[in-house]
């Protein structure tokens, strides 16, 4: 009985392989032959929405004067425009700089939190009571938002469905090491094929919390943000679908970020995002599948999307499946083997882009040099399979026990006055 536990494990671990090999590869195929929906940044419209940027910040001394000059010389009318940087419980330099610059930019408006609980949640949700705008903008501090993004983000909003707007993020410390260009490859095949292409067939892009907006009295409505969870972005797209509003993706809308140049760093990002997206997972799944405002193939999407931090979690049974059967003289070791390469091959992490996803955003991207990495994915591959599993598992215990999660900033490298 045991073996037979064992063996109809595999198949329903190859089940889900075949399942998102096939999701990605019709996404690859879309991106290169098939037909591309538009974004709406060709749209010629002088009478634009009133925007308030929000700025999440703790301890961003090192960022935080290149965002602001980048937004201050933004494209969009100041007179529409308020920028609130959120100093969030900061023991260093932030809350001088934004205030001095605050005096100089009467559209900055600082907001200092400096009781309650830190953490992003809670500093979005303090910033949606003093926000002015119509459309809310969000970007991480260290991000280099270039000058028309605003308005790009900004006029989607004119399309009555939609309630939030993703752009592409793009790495802008690449060079720095392995593991930045690694990472820029898996930001490659997450935005440039795969949310791309779910924008195409009118599936379930996703809202990323930074390089993106959405409606103030359309998120408010909804309740804000839940401090419990550590992937409020997520949380936020999926509440708005259920609830029949749509989330749109512009790929050419890209904004510039930092990626982590530590694998320390590295490894407790991708915990927080497995915790939280499962997090979204156990308390949205059920309404996703009922929700009267999806097509089913819409679920679906959904439904896979959600449960995709759960995949390296069955993976790395099934390899200790395969061990186990291995010394029960069920599996000889080359067929032990070849199924470990089999499994890395098609699910080395990346939003789970698989090889010819990652090879094919490069393509799209004009920039073929970087696939010379891409076996090395295999590697990052192997380090994320057990990040993520803990990630997942954590999220298992905070749903049991009630616990509170604590939200975790990620390190920034940029030095001071380096842009």
């Amino acid at each position: 009985m045991v073996i037979l536990i064992l063996k109809i494990y595999i198949a329903f671990e190859i089940f889900v392989m075949l399942i998102y090999t096939l999701r990605h590869f019709i996404f690859t195929i879309n991106r290169v032959v098939g037909e591309q929906r538009m974004y709406y940044q060709d749209i010629i419209d002088t009478d634009l929405p009133t925007v308030s940027i929000l700025i999440p910040m703790h301890n961003e001394e090192k960022v935080v004067t290149h965002i602001l000059d980048l937004l201050i010389s933004s494209s969009y009318p100041e007179e529409k425009l308020e920028i609130i940087p959120i100093n969030d419980h900061s023991t260093d330099r932030t809350n001088e700089i934004i205030d001095e610059y605050a005096t100089r930019h009467p559209h900055i408006k600082p907001l200092h939190r400096t009781s309650g609980k830190r953490g992003k949640p809670y500093g979005l949700n303090d910033a949606l009571k003093e926000a002015k705008g119509d459309v809310v903008i969000v970007f991480d501090a260290d991000y280099l938002p270039p000058k028309g993004i605003i308005r790009d983000i900004a006029v989607s909003f004119k399309d009555p469905q939609v309630g939030a707007v993703m752009g592409r993020v793009v790495p802008v410390n690449t060079p720095r090491n392995l593991l930045t260009r690694l990472l820029d490859l898996e930001r490659a095949g997450g935005y440039q094929i795969d949310q791309q292409a779910r924008h195409n067939f009118k599936l379930i892009p996703q809202f990323g919390g930074t390089v993106g907006g959405f409606r103030k009295d359309v998120v408010i409505y909804l309740g804000g943000f839940d401090p419990r969870i550590l992937t409020e972005d997520t949380e936020l797209t999926f509440k708005l679908f259920i609830r029949g509003w749509k989330v749109a993706y512009a790929n050419r809308v890209e904004c510039y970020e930092e990626v982590p140049e530590d694998w320390n760093v590295r490894a407790r990002q991708i915990n927080r995002w497995a915790r939280g997206h499962t997090q979204v997972m156990l308390n949205y799944l059920f309404s996703l599948l009922k929700s009267p405002h999806l097509s089913f193939i819409e679920k679906i999407d959904g439904a896979l999307l959600l449960c995709i931090y759960s995949v390296p979690l069955i993976i790395l049974i099934g390899l200790l499946d395969s061990i186990a059967l291995f010394f029960l003289g069920e599996m000889q070791l080359i067929e032990s083997l070849f199924i470990f390469l089999l499994v890395a091959a098609y699910n080395s992490f990346g939003n789970f882009a698989p090889f010819y996803q990652i090879g094919t955003a490069t393509f799209l991207d004009g920039t073929n040099d970087r696939v010379k990495l891409l076996p090395l994915v295999l590697f990052s591959f192997i380090f994320n399979i057990f990040y993520v599993s803990k990630g997942f598992l954590e999220a298992i215990i905070d749903q049991v026990s009630k616990r509170d999660t604590e939200w975790e900033k990620t390190e920034r490298y940029r030095q001071q006055g380096v842009s």
